[in-house]
């Protein structure tokens, strides 16, 4: 042993018979170390979502010589630059080990969590996630310490049998160099490649349309490091600036005629979605009991389901999806054209509140990029009122309180945009029995005591939102002025981890059926209207609203209204006629039934949409 030990820490300049073999079992251990990086995050990978088999997972990678090189390439190149920036393969190691397995837990956690694949946009969020993260159970797996078993056994192999290597710094610097270049090559012609990315096998999947899936199909590092094409405004297929521009110019702008310029509030409630869609719960009488008085909102309003893009987080992408009436967007980091800035510049107030932070989503800054003149957060508002901490599980009568005082103040000034976003009964909930009302239990329901805990924990939450609606509905009908009130969810809820409390319910979230797509994505809304607005507006408020995407529920609001709105809106109301649902998988509603494949004119119809929509929002400055 202390031969062999010799040979491999070869002191410069002696034995000169085993340089080439010192050379060639540097090679070997740097590469096979970094391939040893990759390959355990493949395992993070395969094991990170329960509704897949892993060891088909990890079949599937083995058997896809493209999907292996792609997924061992970045590591390879890291440790290599690292050795000869150092010198020392044990830092070389670290430096490599490190940020691999920072990215491959993170997913894991994330879609164990959430069922939410990350993203290089998450980056972003960082802070963000810090604090979601805090609120969450994390499961130490045994996959978790067998990671923290290599760190140990790698960092002893690089120390003990590995050598220095290179002094000369020229040839250092060259490596450097050489490593650096071809990690540039390889990021933009092969990790930033959509024909490449389409091109490597989706197999072990169950449903080509779900996000997660196909993103775990195709490894864990090589999809995160795609997904950074993402970060950058990508224009649609055949995009051109000029015919965007055109068309947007045959939709003219309409005003809202003087008499009817009632005030709106919308309000998105955080997580809510009605439980007794699920046919395990729609037969609870403690479940109907908590929703009834939604239901007999919905009774008294326009109402339907929203299909997000979204489940259990991201709760920014159907926010701004009803502000902008955007099917999808980029970050917003300037003025940004919007259904806001429409409405202020008809004379309306535009503010709203959130008892949450207002770094959260930057909604500080992109508010104020979107049209908002005014925002409370907890910085400059709720902080006063309520403990942030506390805000997420019972701020909703507080927030009420603030909206309704807030409406009666403002609406004398002239009409009032209020959008709000609620923080109560975010995710995730507690797996221990609740301090409060228990609405399902095992013996009645079927479900495992853990799921009957975190739903009960959730359903008291709703029950308190629910109240609170209802003292919010009290006050706005009290009022002499018009008002249209406008409520919607923005995702389905957390439901334990790996949806664990949603399979018990029977839920396949199978998104090639359209019960699976609705189980998965749908939401509820209503708009409905005080007895002055009815009168104002000459209109009931009360019907089937439809099912269709976030980015057309400010049409319905519109439409509802009796108004015609901006010009982009008229085109929205042509793409919702022929598919009102617009997803971000490329899956459409066509004729009542989920498909991804449109008739050409339907499909040129939304190309122009599409066109239209990022013209707006990347090159057309807004009214002010």
């Amino acid at each position: 042993m202390k031969t062999l030990l010799t040979i491999m820490r070869l002191p410069d300049g002696s034995q000169e018979h085993c340089g080439r073999a010192h050379t060639i079992w540097l090679a070997l251990a740097l590469t096979g170390m970094g391939c040893c990086v990759g390959g355990l995050s493949l395992f993070f990978s395969a094991t990170a979502y329960v509704s897949l088999n892993s060891w088909h997972l990890l079949g599937a990678y083995l058997s896809s010589p493209l999907l292996m090189f792609l997924n061992l390439l970045p590591p390879v190149l890291l440790i290599w630059l690292f050795y000869f920036l150092f010198r020392r393969s044990w830092a070389a190691f670290i430096c490599t080990f490190l940020p691999v397995l920072a990215i491959a837990l993170a997913n894991y956690f994330k879609i164990r969590l959430r069922s939410d694949p990350l993203l290089a946009s998450d980056l972003l969020l960082a802070a963000e996630a810090g604090g979601i993260v805090g609120n969450y159970t994390l499961d130490l797996t045994w996959l978790v310490w067998f990671a923290l078993f290599c760190f140990v056994a790698g960092l002893l192999f690089t120390i003990f049998l590995m050598p220095h290597g290179i002094r000369g710094w020229r040839e250092r610097t060259f490596g450097a160099l050489s490593c650096l270049a071809l990690i540039g090559v390889a990021f933009v012609s092969l990790y930033l490649n959509p024909t490449v990315y389409d091109q490597t096998p989706t197999q072990a999947i169950r449903y080509a349309w779900s996000d997660v899936e196909v993103y775990l199909s195709k490894g864990g590092l090589y999809p995160f490091l795609h997904s950074f094409r993402d970060m950058l405004p990508t224009p649609p297929e055949n995009y051109d600036k000029e015919e965007a521009d055109s068309l947007l110019q045959q939709y003219e702008d309409q005003s809202i005629p003087e008499g009817q310029k009632v005030s709106v509030m919308g309000i998105m409630l955080e997580a809510f979605c009605d439980l007794t869609d699920f046919d395990a719960l729609a037969g609870q009488e403690g479940v109907a009991q908590v929703y009834a008085p939604w239901h007999q909102l919905e009774a008294q309003s326009i109402s339907g389901d929203l299909l997000t893009n979204i489940f259990a987080g991201g709760t920014v992408d159907s926010e701004w999806a009803f502000l902008t009436g955007y099917s999808t967007h980029d970050e917003f980091w300037k003025d940004t054209d919007s259904y806001v800035w429409y409405l202020k510049d008809q004379g309306y107030q535009t503010f709203g509140s959130h008892p949450g932070f207002g770094w959260f989503y930057n909604r500080q800054n992109v508010n104020q990029y979107l049209g908002f003149e005014e925002y409370w957060f907890t910085e400059n508002h709720y902080g006063e009122l309520v403990d942030p901490v506390f805000a997420q599980w019972h701020s909703d009568p507080l927030l009420v309180q603030e909206l309704l005082a807030q409406m009666k103040e403002r609406v004398q000034s002239g009409p009032c945009f209020s959008f709000s976003v609620s923080y109560q009964n975010h995710g995730p909930y507690s797996t221990e029995l609740p301090s409060g009302p228990r609405h399902l239990t095992p013996e009645g329901s079927g479900l495992s005591q853990e799921s009957c805990n975190i739903w009960n924990n959730y359903l008291n939450g709703v029950a308190e939102t629910l109240q609170a609606l209802t003292t919010l509905v009290q006050g706005l009908e009290e009022m002499e002025e018009p008002v249209v009130l406008v409520l919607f969810g923005d995702h389905k809820p957390w439901g334990g981890n790996g949806n664990s409390a949603y399979i018990e319910m029977g839920a396949t979230f199978d998104l090639s059926t359209l019960n699976g797509f609705y189980d998965y994505y749908a939401t509820p809304y209503v708009i409905w209207a005080n007895s002055a607005a009815k009168e104002t507006l000459g209109r009931d408020f009360v019907g089937d609203g439809g099912d269709f995407s976030p980015c057309f529920l400010m049409t319905e609001l519109f439409d509802q209204c009796g108004w015609t709105g901006p010009g982009f809106m008229e085109l929205s109301r042509q793409v919702r006629a022929v598919t009102p649902l617009v997803h971000t998988q490329g899956l459409y509603l066509v004729d009542g039934q989920l498909t991804d494949i449109l008739a050409p004119e339907d499909q040129a119809l939304l190309d122009q949409f599409l066109s239209a929509e990022y013209f707006r929002e990347n090159q057309l400055l807004p009214v002010e």
